[in-house]
């Protein structure tokens, strides 16, 4: 009616992802009597196949849920290690780590997707991987994103001694595609079939494993089975905060969600629904928000649950509000030790979230790292390896460095928010460090504008980089850019709409009605469906 997406709402089951064909596969699962967790593992592996350059089976992730049955939110972290045998102090540089076999970090999706399924879901593996098993062996066609993201990576990849095994699975050795060409991935769905048969150990500590450790050792890669035989995805109890009538879930360290926590805890003191939407006041103190919880994390990486704690506690999210009351331009990092390689966009992860009728919620960030990952693939299998090392830090006094066998830090946080200790929003969103500061940006809309969940998507979003630099979307006033820049922010605009900004997938929920409401990101091929 007014230009923006539909807003989609239903009291069956729901599934919100980046991709139409992988959120009809989450809903097809509902349909036939899965729960969020035998849907949420559907979306994931049907994401492997149809949106492969952001994530798949030998990336990492997280997921935030909402157990109906325990009345009690969890998290689970399946972002693994470095590898044991990884060089300490030979590479010097993140960018060296954007391609090649040395990149990858310990692969852990694979593990997380079977560990949902072993704790609470309701149906196999076999039943699970089917949707995508038929998507990767039937084929399907490409939409705009997907032919964009392939043709981007084969600008990046054709150079690369490892580019022919990459080139057959994704363009059948054509080094392109077209738009609504049909895309087939049978290695793949090879793959996904025996996993399914054989189990997860068939990828962790059998035949498939060695095959990878094999074939990334000869292109000069660390990974050994060693590695893959400790992967164990790691359920905790999420850390929590207030924000309004909400309390926010999500992942506690070494994810780098925390930083979240703070900024919504700083924004708490201030009168936002009084600020005009999308102006001066409002944008200058959200940023400036972002930009001291940023310099909080980045100075108390992976903090041990007693410095969390502190960190966490209302006196120092007093003493961090005083700093963005206080007069002056903030200027600082909003990454970690180093900067960010220039001209590189890390915004190649993707989120989803389910919710079915028993009242589970499941919220799940994945990601390969960059895009399609380090670029190898492995011979014969469609598996497409993470960069995941690029996350860590060459600079070794850092908070996450890259030391042999260390647990990486993430700064995926995906949330569920309660209210009255029932779940009513799950909300994820990709954009590496971009996450932490976006993700806020969106729950302000939400909250404290009352906006509808699409809309809350679709407003104006920011990414900040280091020193004072902000990416803001183009559809806010120039006035109020001048006002920005005038206080301190520099202003680099950006397209009306850009992936910088994340890619958001959302569903709310009404506990006294029991009404789902889905908002999918327009930034991306956001899709919602429903049981």
């Amino acid at each position: 009616m007014d230009g923006r997406q539909p807003i989609i709402a239903s009291m069956n089951g729901m599934v919100a992802a980046a991709h139409p064909l992988a959120a009809q596969a989450g809903a097809e699962v509902l349909s036939r009597g899965g729960n969020a967790f035998d849907a949420a593992v559907a979306t994931a592996a049907a994401l492997n196949v149809v949106e492969p350059g952001m994530s798949g089976l030998a990336g990492q992730g997280v997921a935030t849920c909402f157990v109906a049955a325990e009345r009690r939110v969890r998290t689970l972290n399946f972002v693994t290690h470095i590898p044991k045998r990884f060089p300490e102090g030979v590479y010097k540089h993140r960018d060296e780590f954007l391609k090649g076999a040395h990149a990858p970090g310990v692969p852990g999706n694979l593990a997380g997707w079977c560990e949902l399924l072993k704790a609470y879901g309701t149906v196999s593996i076999a039943e699970a991987f089917k949707p995508a098993i038929r998507l990767a062996r039937n084929g399907y066609p490409l939409i705009e994103m997907s032919v964009f993201h392939i043709n981007r990576a084969v600008l990046k990849l054709r150079d690369c001694s490892f580019f022919g095994d990459w080139n057959d699975t994704f363009t059948e050795g054509r080094g392109e595609v077209g738009l609504h060409q049909v895309l087939r991935l049978p290695h793949l769905a090879d793959t996904l079939e025996s996993i399914a048969v054989k189990g997860p150990d068939h990828f962790y500590r059998g035949v498939l494993g060695e095959r990878v450790v094999r074939y990334l050792g000869s292109y000069g890669g660390y990974l050994t089975m060693e590695d893959l035989d400790e992967v164990q995805p790691e359920w905790s109890d999420p850390i929590s905060g207030r924000y309004r009538h909400l309390t926010i879930h999500t992942l506690p360290p070494p994810s780098e969600a925390f930083q979240l926590l703070l900024t919504m805890g700083i924004l708490e003191g201030f009168d936002i629904a009084g600020m005009e939407p999308n102006g001066v006041e409002h944008l200058d103190t959200v940023w400036r928000a972002i930009r001291v919880a940023a310099a909080e994390r980045i100075h108390n990486n992976k903090p041990d649950p007693a410095r969390l704690r502190e960190l966490l506690a209302a006196n120092n999210v007093e003493r961090l509000r005083a700093l963005v009351k206080k007069p002056g331009i903030i200027e600082g990092p909003t990454e970690q030790w180093l900067p960010r390689p220039p001209n590189h966009n890390k915004e190649n992860t993707t989120s989803f979230s389910v919710a079915d009728v028993q009242g589970n919620m499941v919220c799940v960030t994945q990601s390969l790292g960059d895009l399609f990952g380090c670029g190898v693939v492995i011979g014969q299998t469609g598996i497409c390896m993470n960069d995941f090392l690029h996350w860590a830090e060459t600079d070794l006094r850092g908070g996450n460095p890259l030391r042999p066998g260390n647990k990486l830090a993430f700064p995926t946080a995906p949330t569920i928010s309660t209210l009255n200790e029932k779940p009513v929003l799950a909300l994820g969103t990709p954009g590496s460090h971009g996450i932490l500061q976006t993700q806020p940006q969106a729950l302000v809309q939400y909250v404290d504008f009352n906006r509808s969940l699409q809309r809350a998507i679709e407003e104006p979003r920011a990414r900040l980089f280091d020193g004072r630099m902000v990416n803001p979307e183009s559809r806010i006033s120039a006035s109020t850019f001048n006002e920005l820049a005038r206080r301190g922010h520099i202003i680099q605009e950006t397209p009306p709409w850009t992936l910088l900004v994340g890619g958001m997938q959302a569903i709310s929920l009404n506990p006294d009605t029991g009404v789902f409401v889905g908002g999918a990101d327009p930034r991306r091929e956001g899709y919602v469906a429903i049981a």
